[in-house]
């Protein structure tokens, strides 16, 4: 027992002594002389030999010895990097404990670039050097590094040891914090000069928050201010020269070779110059210790300069425009329902409006904006094609739905009070005039959500409930492999051999959102060489792949795909996309490029293979100039493709196998090889994976219409779409739905599904 109260006793002597040092160290007026008064009780509250204090440069690049317990004068300075210990530390902003500071290899363990301190190095020949570093923090920021070396007796520093020195780091963190409180931060230069009050920084820090810009970028345009004044404000705060975007300065491809550019864009550095293996790096906050690190780490076994610049400058030279209004959105952590609930409480507490009238909650809410943020960001990560806002009659909760592999589902219910502020926030957003309620109207919002590029085309509708709105995602794409439109094998023969034709003309034909645009550019991928010169004219343009000139249907300024048709011809091409043959002239047209040595792609809205052909005849084509130029019609549809990790497997009964045998067509049946009796489907069951649905994901299924001779004469004589549909099934075309039976006995969807998308 007597043992027992002494060890208890022991404790709180210690922290009574810790309590006694922190107060010291907060409410002293000189740091370094606090330091000397308390450092023989720090010797004795950690057990250590003595112990150091570094402090961040300005710059962020480095950390400085301002303090040493053993009384030596003099100045150690590290690279905020992983070659030294107290670097490393400052670096990272995590707490390091080493039983030898002079054991090479425990030292490398930390990171292959760091090297002994000669300091230790020198001792190791006679004991251990243990030693303790914990980096000083306020908040998020690195103000410094505390050192603890050489604990007594050779043993390394316990946990109790690591909860005393944070405790000291806190301390201090609070002091320093202090000190440097007095500057204005990097604008500190501009309020000097007076060229900005405290009220217009604060102002622009408040405009740059909303618009999705940096403060200089709004400090610039919207306040004025000098761009040299702005930039010379920076270097004097960051210690560090500014740089400007220059159009004549050419980046080193060397070091952009393996650098992703969403990445850069996203977190706002560029490598500017390779000097002799020394990168110089633009960033727009050069002490951002994170982010050093993470350069530090892409660059491996290079140093790196810094210099600072405005964000909008930096994307200016990754390629971005920042004139283009792309607004960043940036997904709040809360959910759906409880930023709904946020809202309700806003407006609750808000009491409906201030004294001039106006809305205490509006569109431009900060809730609002979050609200709407999220639901972006969720359909994206949902990989949803459209998302629906849906008021509802009288006092009933409106409805947020996404489609999602084709199919609606409820995401969301918004009180009726709050659903014309979503609204109110996605016309804004849009840009389209919100005082409009009476008329439909069409926008587009262009973002970037977590850096990459995204783009909604936006349609609001009056309805007798009020505004509803959809947005349907277009996200930015590269082109999907040919091996991964999942084509039979005849099927991929059969397009292959049409995509080698040197001219004519090749259909894709289906209903909007059946894939045909992801087909299109998989087949381009093929063919798309350094010799062949393709250009293409789509509406929008979601899909973009190296190689390709390609053009935007802007139909508000005349320009239409019969006229970007016309256009290209002059523009010596070999292969043409057409992205849709919505009438005669650009269907008359298309044909005409076929016939004059161009390979022309393009899409029709029909349902079938066969039909296609039905329909441009009707359209008034000419038959023989028509016959002569077709190549072959793919139609497809996507269909639900059941969940990998839920589908359940069955042994199907005498009827399922019935039916699959009258829809697949009793005479063409034997040609699938099926042993009825050993034969297992698969089901839809329901898990997390799929939203409890038991589909995940859309495949393709198809059928390819060859233009052979004899399909050629058909088409001459005008014959309907039953006869064609004969011809073509002779010669071994095959059905969607007989397609989508083949992927069925694969195990990748069921027959439920097929039947919805191709009929029976």
């Amino acid at each position: 027992m007597a043992a027992f109260d002494e060890a208890t006793n022991s404790r709180l002597e210690f922290r009574g002594l810790l309590s006694t040092v922190c107060d010291r160290l907060r409410e002293s007026d000189i740091l370094t002389y606090a330091l000397d008064e308390v450092a023989p009780d720090v010797s004795v509250l950690l057990g250590c030999e003595k112990f150091m204090l570094y402090e961040r440069t300005s710059d962020g690049r480095e950390i400085v010895s301002i303090y040493r317990s053993d009384g030596d004068l003099r100045e150690l300075r590290a690279d905020v990097n992983a070659t030294t210990l107290a670097g490393f530390v400052a670096t990272t902003q995590e707490t390091v404990r080493l039983e030898d500071a002079a054991n090479e290899e425990e030292v490398r363990s930390l990171h292959p670039r760091m090297q002994v301190d000669p300091r230790f190095a020198m001792s190791a020949s006679r004991v251990a050097c243990p030693l303790l570093l914990i980096p000083v923090m306020h908040r998020e920021e690195l103000l410094g590094v505390l050192e603890f070396m050489n604990k007594l007796g050779g043993v390394p520093f316990s946990d109790q040891d690591v909860v005393f020195g944070r405790k000291l780091a806190d301390a201090l963190s609070k002091r320093l914090r202090l000190e440097q409180e007095t500057s204005n931060g990097p604008y500190e230069g501009l309020l000097t000069l007076e060229l900005v009050t405290p009220d217009q920084l604060a102002e622009a820090e408040q405009i740059a928050m909303e618009r999705g810009r940096s403060v200089p970028f709004i400090l610039e345009t919207e306040m004025g201010i000098p761009k040299e004044e702005i930039g010379t404000s920076l270097e004097q705060f960051y210690q560090v020269p500014f740089m400007a975007y220059d159009d004549q300065i050419i980046l080193p491809e060397r070091l952009l070779a393996n650098l992703n550019l969403p990445f850069l864009i996203r977190n706002k550095w560029v490598p500017i110059a390779d000097r002799d293996g020394r990168a110089v790096i633009l960033i727009d906050n050069p002490n951002d210790a994170a982010r050093a690190l993470d350069i530090q780490r892409i660059l491996p076994g290079m140093d790196c300069e810094f210099m600072v610049g405005i964000s909008e400058d930096i994307l200016c030279f990754l390629g971005v425009d920042p004139e283009d209004d792309v607004a960043n959105i940036e997904a709040p952590q809360a959910a759906l329902s409880e930023l709904v609930d946020r809202l309700g409480d806003e407006i609750e507490t808000g009491m409906g409006a201030n004294e001039d009238g106006s809305e205490l909650i509006n569109e431009n809410a900060a809730t609002v904006i979050q609200l709407v943020n999220k639901l972006i960001a969720d359909a994206a990560e949902m990989g949803a094609s459209d998302i629906h806002v849906e008021p509802s009659k009288g006092s009933a909760d409106g409805v947020v739905r996404m489609r999602v592999d084709g199919i609606c589902r409820a995401t969301l219910d918004v009180p009726a009070d709050f659903i014309r502020y979503v609204v109110a926030r996605i016309k804004i957003m849009s840009k389209v005039d919100i005082s409009e309620t009476r008329l439909p109207q069409d926008g587009k919002i262009t973002c970037r959500l977590y850096g990459q590029p995204l783009e909604l085309r936006v349609a609001t509708l009056p309805t007798v409930n009020g505004e509803s709105v959809v947005m349907r995602l277009l996200a930015v794409g590269e082109a999907m492999p040919f091996d991964k439109l999942n084509l039979s094998p005849r099927n991929t023969t059969v397009v292959r051999r049409m995509i080698d034709h040197p001219h004519g003309i090749v259909l894709v034909v289906g209903p909007t959102g059946s894939g045909k645009t992801t087909s299109l550019h998989a087949l381009l991928a093929v063919i798309n060489t350094p010799e062949r010169k393709i250009l293409t004219a789509e509406d929008p343009v979601e899909i973009t792949q190296p190689g390709l000139q390609q053009l935007q249907i802007q139909a508000g300024i005349g320009l239409d795909f019969a006229r970007a048709l016309r256009a290209f011809l002059r523009a010596d091409p070999d292969v043409i996309l057409i992205g849709e043959m919505r009438d005669y002239e650009t269907a008359h047209s298309g044909i005409e490029a076929s016939l004059t040595g161009h390979l022309v792609f393009s899409t029709l809205h029909t349902n079938s293979a066969p039909e296609t052909i039905t329909r441009l005849l009707d359209m008034g084509l000419d038959p023989l100039n028509f016959a002569d130029a077709l190549i072959g019609v793919v139609a497809q549809r996507l269909v639900r493709t059941l969940c990998p990790k839920c589908k359940e497997a069955y042994a199907p009964e005498g009827r399922d196998i019935e039916q699959l045998i009258n829809a697949y067509g009793p005479e063409y049946f034997p040609e699938l090889g099926i042993n009825e009796a050993d034969l297992m489907l698969y089901r839809a069951r329901g898990c997390g994976n799929c939203g409890n649905t038991g589909y995940r994901g859309r495949t393709g299924v198809h059928e390819t219409l060859e233009a052979t001779v004899q399909m050629k004469d058909l088409i001459i004589q005008r014959s309907g779409a039953a006869v064609i549909k004969e011809l073509a099934m002779e010669q071994g075309m095959r059905t969607l739905v007989q397609d989508g039976i083949t992927k069925v006995f694969k195990g990748e969807v069921d027959f439920r599904q097929v039947r919805a998308v191709a009929g029976s």
